[in-house]
């Protein structure tokens, strides 16, 4: 039997933070709260298990082991109590899965309008895989997507069908 395309890998044990701010006058606070740089426009910064991800001009995802959670979103609070902000556990509405393997963007290509070509190292787009809202960066050996949990099914069954034995993409 051939073999699939890319390994599909639920991921769990991750906490997820929405902040929502004014990033030009509380990027600082933030960074120094999260442990990590701002991320630049349609960009991810990683540092070890730590994420950061810009997801709109006022909005970015920290992504965390769940058991640093409780002391990231503290952080975070005291840290913006003087600011117009947001910080919500968004942990429990999203599903994280990595597509790995030599034929990783294949799958991916499959399903989202993304040029994987022209997606830098340190990139993060939000799109759309098949028929729901997804955002996406690289990770060693492919990528990470991360969807709302109420699709974490259907997402899976995509990302599963799209990595069935021989059924790659044509070559360019």
């Amino acid at each position: 039997m051939a073999e699939a395309l890319a390994d599909i890998a639920r991921v769990t044990g991750l906490g997820m933070v929405t902040i929502r701010a004014d990033l030009d006058r509380a990027g600082d606070a933030i960074a120094e709260a999260a442990g990590l740089a701002i991320p630049g426009q349609t960009r991810i910064v990683t540092d070890g298990s730590r994420s950061l991800g810009w997801m709109s001009p006022d909005e970015l995802l920290l992504i965390l082991p769940s058991a640093e959670l409780a002391d990231a979103i503290a952080a975070l609070t005291d840290a913006l109590a003087c600011e117009h902000a947001l910080v919500v556990d968004m942990s429990d509405a999203r599903a994280v899965f990595d597509v790995t393997g030599p034929h990783a963007g294949d799958v991916i290509a499959k399903l989202m309008p993304v040029d994987l070509d022209d997606l830098p190292p340190d990139g993060l787009r939000r799109s759309r895989a098949a028929q729901t809202a997804a955002a996406l960066w690289r990770i060693p050996g492919g990528f990470r997507l991360i969807g709302f949990r109420s699709t974490a099914d259907y997402l899976r069954l995509i990302l599963e069908n799209a990595a069935i034995p021989g059924s790659g993409l044509a070559p360019r």
